[in-house]
């Protein structure tokens, strides 16, 4: 197995469970608090791609920041001005996302993460 990376948020109790899973599976994550080192935008092209997703799948659009920019999920930005957002205010990114490899996912409910372990 590859090295399990998690994007994490320790404020998030999904991200904290998702966190406890990984362990309680006798994997030691790489954590990566997303919030104070975000993931670029290309990274976060990677990941969609990794899940087949656009960008907004992985965007909290109830997030306060999403209202204060002045964001609508009916835009019709590009995908690549959705991955420059994201990653110019990673608060807007979902979480917990973990890798494993090639395989991506976000930890929504947390159990999801079984999926690529």
């Amino acid at each position: 197995m590859s090295q399990v990376t998690i994007y994490h948020n320790p404020r998030c109790s999904k991200s904290r469970l998702a966190l406890e899973i990984l362990r309680n599976h006798d994997i030691e994550p790489k954590i990566v608090k997303y919030l104070e080192t975000p993931p670029s935008a290309t990274t976060l092209d990677a990941w969609c791609r990794a899940m087949a997703v656009e960008p907004l799948a992985i965007c909290r659009t109830r997030e306060k920041r999403f209202a204060e920019l002045g964001l609508d999920k009916n835009d019709d930005r590009s995908r690549a001005e959705w991955l420059k957002i994201m990653a110019e205010n990673p608060i807007l990114i979902e979480r917990p996302i973990v890798v494993n490899g090639n395989e991506v996912v976000v930890g929504r409910p947390p159990e999801r993460v079984m999926e690529i372990i």
